[in-house]
Parts: structure tokens; sequence; C-alpha cells
């Protein structure tokens, strides 16, 4: 019979499944052995296997609160930590349930506005005894992880929110390289070992090392500066796979918040990379396997060999946000009364082959409703239908709502200030190709699902040149199309992997992206009120945080003057715009400043 929600918050941790030893107790080094080899005749061996979710992004059911639907995507992919619940389910039954870890790679308390809801209208660091549950550890809990590390996301809300979802966990929350500020220490656990049960009856000690991302210092900045640093992944998981393997583990995995080896998005703002899994797969000896995160791709197995020793690591990704299970499964041998392994394979599952469990809907059902009650509320109207599908290759009305918006909201707040004769202008992008506002009624979802993150509105002060520069530097999301080449849309976009969250255009500046052209010299006809841009004229910039913090690298922003911060998310700004107009009517804000050409001709 499932628990019910109070007996999964009174629950101690230490019942969670498995025996842990967090930090570590120092006990007779294990010696870490190859990824694959044979057993001896004879010898004693057993298999286990460890499961893996990234990047769940507050997805707890398979429920759309932007469209207020059950998830669908163009590939029929499913959601959330209910259908994970299932796969996991079976897995138990098939290997054992002792003989069966659980552990994810960060992200996980943002992203939905489930978890948007728990995190400020109804925050889980308030209320005392009183306090809601956060539904991801209501989930997680009922599932029974064993372990999870950090992601850059869990730090959005600020530290105190982190650390009472970090209380009501029944499963450690790992962090190897957060640092406090003041000791130099693990703010976090920075590993924990499980034990799993034999036939023999000499259980096998599994480490796990949780790692975190060090962009969470640009990310994030309001948030952890002064209070917690980030060391680079490769230099921490040097140091704390040793101390994990003196701590008796006869396996280690790493749990790591970053990508394969994609490039950083915030190029040299930072010693360390953004994406550096197979750098510690090669560079840090020890390691039998890797889940990885934060890129959001799906890596079923990847062999990395080390370098120091030859040892192959097998590293896994299972995408995002439970469209995916991660299965690692190991072979260990009993080698003169240490555990080695001598085989790791790894798959990932897609969670659209099982249904939800039951039991996991069940548990959520007070919070889905009340959720799906908030997201339906009616803030306005809309003259006409709005969607933001085309805004990746053409100057669209939605986006230009976005646009007016935050130029309304620097304008009032620099009235009266010594920048208040200066021009304002806005960087707007578009995050969600299926977001749409609908003609007639306006709900709150459909300007959640405009802007589906949490950032909050800075103005910056920048000239003409850097403004130049800043677009430029944008452009490079298109692929260079010659003249007379035929145009395909899927193609066009995203060149060398630019997600739709770096492809900025600025409101309020009239401007041609001749895509004929390399990288660099593709801003044509670049002017303000009818007139070139004077490179030399000084403008306000109204820009989301992490673009302002360095997100993305785009040239000067990071070091242009602070001239106004706002701790409001933008989604609830664009709200109360809303709210306060009454009528969204785009007759008052669109208009097309930018296009696509080529030598002049417009793309489309």
């Amino acid at each position: 019979m499932p628990l019910n929600r109070r007996d999964f918050v009174a629950r101690s941790a230490a019942t969670a499944a498995g025996a842990a030893l967090v930090g570590g107790a120092s006990v007779a080094a294990a010696q870490p052995a190859a990824a694959v080899s044979k057993p001896k005749k004879h010898a004693v061996t057993e298999s286990f296997t460890v499961l893996g979710t990234t990047d769940l992004h507050g997805n707890a059911l398979n429920w759309d609160y932007f469209t207020d639907a059950e998830y669908d995507d163009n590939d029929h992919n499913d959601v959330g930590l209910a259908k994970i619940s299932t796969l996991v389910n079976r897995i138990r039954k098939e290997k054992g349930h002792h003989r069966t870890l659980l552990i994810d790679a960060g992200d996980t308390i943002q992203g939905t506005q489930l978890s948007y809801y728990y995190a400020r209208v109804e925050p889980i660091d308030q209320g005392g005894r009183h306090a809601p549950v956060h539904p991801m550890a209501l989930a997680m809990n009922r599932i029974g992880y064993d372990a999870a590390a950090l992601g850059n996301h869990e730090f959005n809300y600020g530290i105190p929110l982190l650390r009472a979802f970090e209380k009501q966990c029944h499963f450690p929350l790992l962090g190897a390289n957060a640092l406090d500020v003041r000791t130099e220490r693990p703010a976090f656990p920075p590993y924990v070992i499980r034990k799993v049960r034999t036939h023999c009856g000499r259980h096998i000690r599994v480490g796990i090392l949780g790692l975190t991302n060090p962009g969470i210092a640009i990310w994030d900045k309001a948030n952890v500066q002064g209070k917690m640093t980030f060391g680079g992944i490769v230099e921490q998981a040097k140091v704390w796979v040793p101390k994990l393997r003196a701590a008796g583990a006869d396996v280690v995995i790493v749990s790591a918040h970053t990508g394969a080896d994609q490039v950083s998005s915030y190029g040299d703002q930072l010693p360390w990379p953004e994406n550096a899994g197979v750098a510690v797969a090669e560079q840090v000896p020890g390691i039998d396997a890797m889940l990885i995160g934060h890129a959001h791709v799906e890596i079923p197995q990847r062999i990395v060999v080390n370098k120091k020793t030859g040892r192959k690591v097998v590293l896994a990704e299972p995408l995002k946000w439970g469209e995916r299970l991660a299965r690692f499964d190991f072979d260990a041998e009993l080698v003169h009364g240490c555990w080695q392994v001598t085989g790791v394979r790894s798959t990932v599952i897609n969670s659209n082959t099982v249904p939800e469990d039951p039991a996991v809907v069940s548990l959520l059902a007070a919070e889905h409703k009340k959720v799906v009650a908030y997201v339906n509320q009616v803030i306005g109207t809309c003259k006409e239908a709005l969607s933001i599908a085309e805004a990746p290759f053409r100057d669209t009305p939605i986006i230009d709502l976005i646009g007016r918006v935050q130029v309304d909201t620097v304008k009032a707040a620099l009235a009266g200030t010594a920048y208040a004769g200066l021009p304002v202008l806005s960087q707007v992008a578009p995050f969600n190709r299926t977001a749409a506002i609908p003609a007639g009624q306006v709900k709150l979802r459909d300007a959640a699902g405009l802007y589906i993150y949490e950032n909050t509105l800075e103005a910056r002060k920048l000239t003409g040149a850097q403004l130049r520069d800043y677009l430029e530097y944008s452009m490079r999301y298109f692929a260079q199309l010659p003249v007379g080449a035929p145009v395909d849309k899927a193609k066009l976009t995203n060149a060398d992997g630019i997600p739709d969250y770096n492809f900025d255009s600025v409101y309020g500046v009239s401007y041609d992206v001749d895509i004929s052209q390399p990288v660099g010299r593709r801003i044509v006809n670049l002017s303000y009120n009818g007139a070139p841009l004077d490179p030399a004229a000084e403008f306000v910039l109204a820009v989301n945080n992490y673009r302002a913090n360095g997100g993305g690298n785009f040239p000067h922003i990071a070091a242009a003057p602070v001239l106004w911060s706002n701790s409001e998310e933008i989604r609830n700004t664009m709200i109360g715009w809303v709210k306060a107009k009454g009528a969204i009517d785009p007759a008052d804000f669109a208009s097309v400043d930018w296009r696509l050409v080529r030598e002049g001709v417009p793309v489309f």
C-alpha cells in the first residue's frame, strides 16, 4: 500500500534504500578495475544495476502546464517521474530491489509551473511546520532515489529554498565542487557510498560522487555570490575519486551536471569548461561509469579510455525531463576480498513505452490540481492569435510583445534618474517554439509558456558600436547560405548547436541579417529612429539576468554598467503588464524591424 504524504515527510533519511556513508569513513582502499575484462574460472561474480535520470526540470507528471494537456511533442516523447517510476519498478523486479540503485544528475526543481508554484507561490521554505513539501521531493522519495547531484538550476530560487528542498529529500544532494565561501569545503555532501547486496553475503560498496556546473557562479551570481564558489569539475574529481576509493568504494560512479564535451556557453569567463564529462573520464583514474546531464542530449553509451590507466569508462546521458531512463549494468568479481568491475554496459529506455505509476499520480493529485487552477487564471484578452513558431526566422509580434513589456518596465524604473533620457532597447529570444497566445481570453499559462525561464530583468548601458558587436555575435545562430541555395528551415538555425535561447534580437532598432555572409559581417542597415546607428551613441538595453551575467558569452554585456536590476521574474512582469492593460493589441507594439536577407533580397 503506498505511503501517504505525511509518511514520506516523517520517514527518516536513514531508511532510504541501501546503507550509506556520506562524506568518508576511512577503510581499506579498493583498487579500480577495468571497465571490461573476463572473470576467472570459478571466480565469485555478481551483477547489479544503476539507473539514472537527469534534467527532470520539475516534470513529475506527464503533463504540460503551458497547454494544460498531456505532454506530447513531434517525437511522441512522454515526460515525468510517474513514468520513470514504472520503469524503475520493472527493473527492480527483474534485478532485485537491493541490487538496483537509482541516481540523478541534477536540474530538478525548476522548469515547470508545478515546480515554480512551490518556489514562488507557496514556497517550501516558508510557513515553518506548515510549509508544503515540494512535489519533486514527494515523487523522488516515493520512487526511492539513492542520491542526486546538484544542477545549476537548483540555485535559481536561492540557497534557502534549495536547503528546504534538501531537507525534504530522503536521499543526499551531492556537490563536491559546490564550496562554502568561508570554509572552502563542500557545502553539500560530496559523495555517498551505497551497499549492494550479493548472493555470497559480501556487499558491493558503490561510491557515487556528485559534481555540479561551475557556470552557476555566472548564471546565478545574485544568489550565490559571497556564499558559495564552484570549482572545476575535472579538478574536483581528481580530489574526490581517490577519497572515495580510500573510503572503501569498490565501484565509483560519477553523477555530474555537465555535458559530454560541448562548447562552453560562457567562453573564457571561467577557467573551467562547462561540459567536462569526457575530460573527467579521460583524466581522472578510478571511475567506472558516469551519469551526465545539463546538455539535454541522448547518449545511450559512450566509451572513453582513461589516458593514465588505459581503462574504459562508460558514459550515458538520458536526455531530459524524464523522457529517458539510463541503465548501467555492472558485472563484478571478488578478487582477494575486494570487488572489481569486470564489465559495464549502458543504454537508455524511452519512458513513452510504459504507463504512469498510479501511486505517484495519486500522491501528487492535490498539488497537480492546485497548479492547474493557478495556471488557468484569466489575466486579460488578446485581439488576435499570436504564435512564436516563426520567431527563429522572422520578426514576429509575439516576440515584440516581450520587447515592449521589458522596455516599458525599464523606462518606468529609470524615470527621474540621470539615465531617463537615454533610448531604451530590449533583448529578446524565442525560448519556446510551441508558445502561443490565443485570440480572446488570455490565461496565465499563455504568458508563462512564452517566457519559460525564471529570468529577472536588468538595464545595462551600451554604445551603438557595442550593440552592433552584440548583434553580430547573436547571428552565429544562422547557417551561412549562399545566394541561390535552397532554404531548408530545419538546417538554417541552431548552427554549431547554438540553442534558441542564445539567439537574441534587439527590439527598438532596425537591421537586416545577411546570411550569405560569414559570421561577423552579417548585420547591415542597422538604424535607430530611421537613421544609421551612431557607434558613439549610448543606449539602455533591457536584458535578462542570464545574459547580463555572461550566459551565452555575448560581448560587452557582462562588463556593461548596471543602471537598474529587479528581483521579479520577467514572466511575472509580463503577467502584470497584461493585467494592467486588460487587452493585448499587436498594433500597439508589433513591427517588422529585422529580416533575413541574402545580398539585400529577403529570404522569406
